[in-house]
């Protein structure tokens, strides 16, 4: 498995507060866009980086030409505020009742959170009402945050920015309970392979966040998908619970807003549009023909 997918993902549910890194000089981007167009309907899907650091310039061209064009803004989920998302996510990810999550989790792995805990200058006994997912994607966020990456930086905030702004619509494709709920009903041991994997590949994390922010930059969809894809589509019950099934949804979703006339911009990560199980794969089974923009 690797640690940048489910970083992304904790940091868009978990609404993390991450610093911000000092402006670099601004770098020319060109991420994917596609569309999916009828008579009177036109649906464009763009994959998100869900945190970035400042300095790339995406939000233009094709892809700002289509969302000004666009009637709404249609995002995987709309984050409420932080006091609301916290306490969702203490109610889903800890259990007061349960033995310490030391005691729940193998002897090493246990050794191995402590030994992090410790680096981060966190008291042992920190995760130990958390669930290993909640766990696993914690540690996730203090790394991403680390290496100077902020959810206030990435694709979906400024888009949503944008379109309160302009005074768009903006809507979810699932609730927060709904995203935070995948990773709840994971069984044990695919919640302690993300906690194990996220223990094993701390410090890798700035490697892996480099080579998806160029790929995603270069529109290299194929690329990308298999970095971002990679941790889910090694184990079949991740991959049915984060991937496929949420693809197949939102693919019904697309298809019967297409029945209605507008324009909409649908703004989901990046691996969700690429691969064997992406949308468009999904929306072609139902003989809805995706383009790629050209730009």
């Amino acid at each position: 498995m690797t640690l940048f997918g489910r970083s992304l993902i904790a940091l868009l549910l978990l609404a993390s507060a991450c610093r911000p890194a000092p402006a670099p000089s601004t770098q020319d981007a060109d991420p994917a866009l596609w569309v999916v167009r009828d008579a009177d309907t036109t649906i464009y899907l763009f994959g998100t980086i869900h945190v970035l650091k400042p300095g790339l310039s995406w939000f233009d061209e094709a892809v700002r030409k289509a969302f000004d064009k666009s009637d709404m803004l249609v995002l995987e989920t709309v984050i409420p505020d932080p006091a609301t998302m916290q306490a969702l996510v203490r109610e889903l990810g800890t259990d007061a009742s349960a033995p310490p999550l030391r005691e729940r989790i193998p002897a090493d792995m246990a050794k191995r959170l402590e030994t992090t805990l410790a680096e981060e200058k966190m008291p042992a006994s920190s995760f130990d009402t958390m669930d290993p997912w909640l766990a696993a994607t914690t540690l996730a966020t203090l790394e991403v945050s680390r290496l100077g990456y902020a959810r206030e930086q990435g694709a979906e905030e400024t888009l949503r920015a944008a379109a309160q702004a302009e005074g768009k619509q903006v809507s979810g494709l699932e609730t927060p309970r709904q995203q935070l709920g995948y990773f709840d009903s994971l069984s044990p041991e695919a919640q302690q392979a993300m906690l194990a994997a996220t223990l094993d590949e701390r410090g890798d994390a700035g490697t892996m966040l480099g080579r998806i922010v160029d790929a995603w930059s270069r529109g290299d969809a194929d690329a990308l998908g298999g970095l971002v894809n990679a941790d889910v589509t090694e184990s079949p019950e991740l991959s049915r619970t984060l991937l496929v099934s949420r693809n197949a949804r939102w693919a019904q979703w697309i298809a019967a807003r297409m029945q209605r006339p507008g324009t909409v911009f649908v703004a989901v990560g990046a691996g969700h549009l690429a691969g064997k199980d992406s949308v468009q794969t999904m929306l072609a089974r139902q003989g809805i023909t995706v383009q790629r923009v050209a730009y």
